[in-house]
Parts: C-alpha cells; sequence; structure tokens
C-alpha cells in the first residue's frame, strides 16, 4: 500500500468531517462570499482552529481571484494546494548524529500513547537494521516500565530500566552507556507526563538534558512531543504547555484513525512551526508512518 493510500485510509473520519461537509461547496456552484463563509465554519468545526482556517480560506479566495474562477469545481484543489502551504517550511525528516549513538526524548501526558509509540518506533527501526536501546525514564509509573519491556521484547532490543521511583536521568545515563559500549545505533527515552506539577517535570526534563548534553555532545537530537489526535485543540493546549518546559524539536500525533479531528495537524505546525515527524494511522505494530504533507492535505482534500 502506498503512502497516499495508507494516509487516505487512516484520514477517513477526518476525510469525511471536512470533504464531507465542504463536497456541497466543490460542486457546480457560483463563487461567491457565502461559499467561503461556509468553508470557513466547516474548517473550524474540523478542529483546524479560528486562526489557520482563516488563513487557508483567504489562500483559497486569493487563489481563485488570480484564477479568476466564476465557480466552486476547483476549490478542493485550491484547498489542498493551501493545506499543503500551511505545511511546508518545516523540516520533518528526523535529525542523525554525525558520529556515535543518536538519542531521542519523547515527552507527552499520560495517556496519549508515548510508550505505545516508542516501542513500534524501535520496532521499526530494528527491521532496518538500526540498533535500538530503549531508556524506561518514566519512573514515575511502575506500568510505562512494565509496557516498554513489553515492546522491547517484541522490537528485540535492549530496554534500560530501573526500579519505580529511580532518577530519570540516571536511567538515561545508563542507556548512554549501555548504548556505546554495545555501539547502538539509537536510543529511545521514555519520560514522565507529570503535567499537573510543572515544577517537577521542567527540573526532571532539564536534569536529562544535562546528563544527555554532557554524555552526547549534540544530543538529544530530538525532543518529540507524543499527542493524542482524538483530542483536537486540546492538543495545541499540551503543545503550548510543553513548549514552555522543553524545547520540542518534532510533533508525533497517534490515534488519527480514530477521529475526525485530524485538522489539528494543520494549526500545530502553521502557528508553531513545529514540524510533524510521526503519525498513527491504525492500531497495527506497523502502522506508525512518517508524516507526509502532500499525502495528508490529499487525503483530506480528495474524495
Amino acid at each position: 500500500m502506498g503512502i497516499f493510500d495508507k494516509f487516505k485510509r487512516g484520514l477517513e473520519k477526518s476525510r469525511n468531517a471536512v470533504f464531507g461537509k465542504l463536497s456541497g461547496l466543490f460542486q457546480d456552484r457560483k463563487l461567491d462570499d457565502s461559499v467561503f463563509a461556509e468553508m470557513e465554519e466547516i474548517l473550524i468545526a474540523a478542529d483546524v482552529g479560528v486562526d489557520t482556517a482563516l488563513w487557508l480560506v483567504e489562500r483559497v479566495r486569493q487563489a481563485a481571484r488570480r484564477e479568476k474562477l466564476t465557480d466552486t469545481a476547483r476549490l478542493s484543489i485550491l484547498l489542498q494546494a493551501a493545506m499543503e502551504e500551511a505545511l511546508s517550511g518545516v523540516d520533518s525528516q528526523m535529525r542523525m548524529s554525525a558520529s556515535g549513538p543518536t538519542l531521542y526524548l519523547f515527552v507527552g501526558v499520560n495517556g496519549v500513547g508515548k510508550t505505545t509509540t516508542i516501542g513500534k518506533l524501535a520496532r521499526r527501526y530494528q527491521q532496518q537494521g538500526t540498533q535500538v536501546i530503549l531508556a524506561a525514564a518514566d519512573t514515575f509509573r511502575a506500568a510505562a516500565t512494565e509496557q516498554l519491556v513489553i515492546w522491547g521484547e517484541r522490537a528485540g532490543c535492549t530496554v534500560v530500566r530501573q526500579g519505580p521511583g529511580a532518577d530519570p536521568a540516571a536511567v538515561v545515563y545508563d542507556a548512554i552507556v549501555a548504548a556505546k559500549s554495545r555501539l547502538a545505533d539509537v536510543i529511545l527515552c521514555d519520560t514522565a507526563g507529570r503535567l499537573h506539577n510543572k515544577a517537577n517535570l521542567m527540573a526532571e526534563l532539564a536534569k536529562i538534558q544535562k546528563v544527555v548534553a554532557r554524555e552526547l555532545p549534540g544530543a538529544p537530537h530530538e525532543v518529540l512531543l507524543v499527542l493524542d489526535g482524538t483530542t483536537g485543540q486540546n492538543a495545541l493546549n499540551q503543545t503550548q504547555a510543553f513548549q514552555e518546559v522543553v524545547s520540542v524539536s518534532g510533533i508525533v500525533v497517534t490515534k488519527l484513525d480514530g477521529t475526525a479531528k485530524g485538522g489539528v495537524i494543520l494549526p500545530i505546525v502553521r502557528e508553531y512551526g513545529i514540524p510533524v515527524k510521526w503519525v498513527g494511522l491504525g492500531e497495527g505494530i506497523e502502522d506508525l508512518e512518517p508524516f507526509d504533507s502532500a499525502a495528508f492535505s490529499a487525503a483530506v482534500c480528495q474524495p
């Protein structure tokens, strides 16, 4: 299955929420201000957000004016182009270390699929011949460590852990030592998601980053914020909150296949300038995909 087909299948609910309601506008209809007003309302309802919805509609309006359009037949194409523009200008490629292990730090509130995402990514890398070590640095929840161990077994990679309540930075340090000694390529670090207590979380992440920077110059190579796509606009609130705690370099959006709120990807990228790196398009172990802005825009806008 090609990347467009994967996105189209995974974004079916979001496509129905957007294109299904816009299809009436895309039929043979006179192009006037009422069309753009309806488009704006539909996009806002699809969790695109007010600011980004206004921006998209204005882009479509300008393009329609340039093409001297009098009907709505080409509006879906213009909207798709506007979405691609909104998602452009950010690099969705994963950064890699020039030498030594690459370290990725995963952050996010509890319940968003952070540990599952790490496990799926570990399996993907292992299948590509990349040796991975997992760091169970969410020592606040014993269940998080247990879940990561299960994923480590499924992916065939080592999990570095300590007991409940251990120092997360010490776990990450041990993982770096293990990666160096075993010549591993990538370290994936889970972290706690205690956003209700930012002071503790900030201190914890700051200590982890200090250890990482000391042991691996240039690391962490990515700080990936994992967001649950079903939460819609709340994902924007979480993005803002974590940006205040740590410098987020990329986003992972999970559970897109189970929601009609996939439009939230657009304001995350356009308003925060943070690239979406990965998206979850299904429950299967293979359903974590690199984000593709063209495939996303086409999957949402095409019938």
